[in-house]
């Protein structure tokens, strides 16, 4: 995601840069096919930096806001941190008086849809008081819409519309597992694809791209568990959805990475046939001793 973003940013006449130190050697392969200019560490990057954007997985995202926030104070600089993960919005608000204090300005911001590399389909929700400095990218090829003027409005919409997706993704995977172990797999499928075949079709899509993302969508499931328990309803539905991805993760398809499973899929026609084989590889590989 972070890639793209930088992409389009960079298609559109704006200079992108990362703190690349430590990182993995796909993470450079990604940057540099992007054009996203290494300076190494963190210290560099909020010096040469005018606006920071945060596109991690959730469990990294108060760390990293630390770590900047702390660089922020020692530099000394005006900047505006934006933070575009899938976490909770009490989270957000507790990031938000971490980079305030360094005295950087803060947004709150979520990304709805697939990286942006086809124009339209992504969107970046935004909130906050200086939510409308963030919208200026909308003048370099990014889709911002600005929803209010509160920190935690941008997160909560996205872990109300992940709770739909990314649940429904969790849920169909479990169960379609279940009918396999049941020797009901064809009968199910058939079933859902004669009733709904909308669903089916959203299915055939979902769930093969789903497994190598799945180790990092354990950590939005918990991040929407920790929203719902907030405002008084069970946490359960998507600590279980967790879970569903934590089996995935430690399977041959949850260790591969998105391109990989990108050249797979397309050798494939667009049928049940992928699917039905993905949900038995993943059965045979969770399957109890």
């Amino acid at each position: 995601m972070g890639q793209a973003i930088a992409a389009v940013l960079n298609q559109n006449g704006l200079k992108t840069i990362a703190a690349l130190d430590d990182r993995s050697e796909r993470t450079r392969q990604l940057a540099a096919a992007a054009n996203i200019q290494d300076v190494g560490s963190l210290t560099q990057l909020v010096i040469e930096s005018d606006l920071v954007l945060s596109v991690l997985v959730p469990a990294a995202a108060a760390e990293v806001a630390k770590q900047v926030a702390e660089v922020i104070s020692n530099v000394g600089k005006q900047i505006l941190y934006v933070d575009g993960n899938a976490i909770a919005p009490q989270k957000v608000k507790r990031i938000t008086q971490l980079i305030e204090s360094s005295g950087a300005t803060f947004v709150d911001a979520s990304i709805i849809g697939p990286p942006p590399r086809v124009s339209g389909r992504t969107r970046i929700y935004a909130s906050g008081k200086q939510a409308n400095e963030l919208q200026q990218l909308q003048n370099y090829g990014l889709d911002i819409r600005v929803i209010g003027d509160e920190v935690g409005q941008a997160s909560g919409l996205k872990m109300s519309y992940a709770a739909l997706t990314k649940g429904l993704t969790a849920i169909s995977t479990e169960l379609l597992i279940a009918a396999h172990r049941l020797g009901l797999d064809e009968q199910l499928w058939n079933e859902v694809s004669s009733s709904q075949p909308e669903l089916a079709a959203i299915l055939t899509r979902s769930i093969p791209s789903m497994t190598p993302k799945a180790h990092r969508w354990i950590g939005e499931m918990e991040e929407i568990a920790e929203t719902f328990k907030a405002v008084g309803l069970t946490e359960r539905t998507f600590y279980g959805a967790a879970d569903v991805y934590r089996l995935v993760k430690d399977t041959s398809l949850g260790k591969e990475t998105p391109e990989e499973r990108n050249r797979k899929s397309a050798s494939h026609t667009l049928r049940e046939g992928p699917l039905s084989e993905i949900i038995t590889i993943l059965s045979d590989e969770t399957a109890p001793n």
